[in-house]
């Protein structure tokens, strides 16, 4: 799958997202964008998973017209999202076309 990274996301999490493609959106030059038009500059380059810290972008956004999946950690903090790493590789790889994946860190 290509994975996209917010820029919150922690940026060590893509060496567990093994047999991904991970990009970050800074990597792309799409770190002014706002999150409609990084989720839809995601859509275009055909990206499967968005992965974000950002826990409101359900409520700023319509996700449900959306081609990618969403995954919300919900934390920035890279020693706790290593302390719920499972959980969190388990649902960028169970994430489907559209989806919306919350997943709780300790």
């Amino acid at each position: 799958m290509n994975v996209l990274f917010d820029e919150g996301t922690p940026v060590p999490l893509r060496h567990a997202l093994v047999g991904h493609s991970v990009h970050t959106a800074r990597e792309r030059g799409w770190s002014g964008l706002k999150n409609g038009e990084l989720i839809a500059a995601a859509e275009a380059a055909n990206y499967d998973v968005f992965v974000t810290t950002d826990q409101n972008l359900k409520y700023q956004q319509n996700l449900r017209s959306r081609e990618l999946s969403v995954v919300v950690l919900r934390t920035t903090s890279w020693p706790r999202i290593q302390r719920s790493l499972a959980a969190v590789v388990a649902a960028i790889d169970a994430a489907a076309r559209g989806s919306y994946i919350e997943v709780d860190v300790e």
